[in-house]
């Protein structure tokens, strides 16, 4: 068995790949529209992975886009998608400058977690050994629901 992609519905396509490209860094790996289904695929890769998304097609999110009104709420959009960083205070501090929400802050040097637009929880994980605990991150309380 292989990982191949994960894949969430988003309300409004280009909201989501200004959050999912502009601020997390992610790729455009291709894309198809479907126009007996109405729908629209995107599928992203991080920058790191962009040599075997392309070769495998593996670890991708595969933003789908029903062109049709709907409400999606718990379940039907999915959990949460999880990425490993190399410094995780400076990927919070980047998205904060970029006005995303940190819903769980880094306080321990090794995990926060964030919504999309869509109010998909991705989680950061520091990469190797957690970064020794530090202020502002610390003292900085959860938001909302992560």
């Amino acid at each position: 068995m292989r990982y191949l992609h994960t894949m969430i519905r988003v309300r409004d396509l280009q909201q989501s790949l200004d959050f999912f490209c502009t601020k997390l860094g992610m790729i455009e790996c291709d894309r198809m529209d479907s126009e007996a289904g109405r729908f629209t695929l995107v599928y992203l890769c991080a920058a790191a992975d962009k040599k075997q998304a392309l070769e495998t097609r593996a670890s991708l999110i595969e933003l789908t886009y029903n062109w049709d009104t709907e409400e999606y709420t718990g379940g039907r959009n999915f959990g949460h998608l999880a990425f490993e960083v190399d410094d995780i205070y400076q990927t919070c501090q980047n998205l904060m400058d970029a006005g995303v929400l940190i819903n769980r802050p880094p306080r321990d040097g090794y995990m926060a977690f964030i919504r999309s637009p869509d109010n998909i929880s991705i989680e950061f994980l520091q990469k190797g050994q957690a970064l020794l605990p530090q202020e502002s991150w610390l003292s900085m309380a959860n938001t909302g629901s992560w």
